[in-house]
């Protein structure tokens, strides 16, 4: 068992502006390589600001040229902002560093979060995060007046849902009954150590996601825990019991390096 320790950096009024908090990982992160802090959690809320991972694609930024900050996790972009807990777990790691292994427990923490509050979730094969599972397909409400096997999102290589419309808008996935992400999940590891994490949608303003493609998926959309759930759920609600799961699924992890098989001669 490692030691663990939380960082609350800023909240609502006090929001932590995404450069300030990018400067305070890097500063803890060179901290923790040198073994002068333990594995650190800093959660927080951010002022509204797109991201962009590294596979980023042009089509998948805003249409209207709205700045986006580029930074050098994984994954795609994504918005960060009010009523969103974000997280950026600081932990050093075995070599060969086992990344999905740190991403399963992050996604697991955050079902666990989730369910505590009475919302069950879970994850997506090929889809990293914490997910809201829709209805089967053959189920779902069709699309514009078309069957969804004539989904245009997923037959027509130029078609754009940034300007389609409410009934293609990620925050709108709940109403058509479609798998809908509640919590993004990007990470990097540098030195052995992680940085970078994950946010999860408590009760913002999901039309903040219609301006892109968040994460790079068309077919799926967005979700919170208070629109799901349809009661008043806030960042302070969520902030102990999302502590709570993940000081007990990071700090009692049973950490091992990645398995690399050696080649046969």
């Amino acid at each position: 068992m490692s030691e663990l320790r939380f960082v609350h950096m800023g909240f609502g009024a006090d929001a932590v502006e995404y450069q300030e908090a990018w400067d305070e990982q890097r500063r803890v992160h060179a901290a923790r390589f040198a073994d002068e802090v333990p594995d650190t959690v800093i959660l927080l809320e951010h002022p509204p600001v797109y991201t962009a991972g590294r596979r980023t694609e042009d089509s998948e930024r805003p249409l209207d040229g709205t700045p986006v900050v580029d930074v050098d996790r994984g994954g795609k972009i994504t918005w960060h902002g009010p009523g969103q807990l974000v997280g950026y777990p600081i932990q050093k790691l075995p070599r060969p560093v086992d990344v999905v292994a740190h991403v399963r427990r992050l996604e697991e923490a955050l079902i666990r979060t989730c369910a505590e509050f009475g919302l069950e979730t879970t994850r997506v094969e090929g889809r990293s995060g914490v997910w809201v599972l829709g209805d089967p397909v053959e189920q779902r409400p069709a699309l514009g007046g078309l069957s969804l096997d004539f989904d245009p999102r997923l037959t027509d290589e130029e078609f754009d849902p940034r300007l389609n419309g409410p009934e293609y808008a990620p925050s709108n996935a709940g109403q058509r009954r479609e798998d809908r992400k509640i919590a993004a999940i990007g990470i990097r590891v540098a030195k052995g150590v992680t940085m970078h994490g994950f946010a999860l949608n408590v009760n913002p303003d999901n039309k903040w996601f219609d301006r892109i493609i968040p994460c790079g998926i068309r077919d799926a959309g967005v979700a919170s825990l208070a629109a799901e759930l349809d009661r008043d759920i806030t960042v302070e609600d969520v902030l102990p019991v999302a502590e709570r799961h993940l000081r007990d699924v990071l700090q009692n992890a049973d950490l091992k390096p990645r398995l690399v098989e050696k080649a046969s001669a």
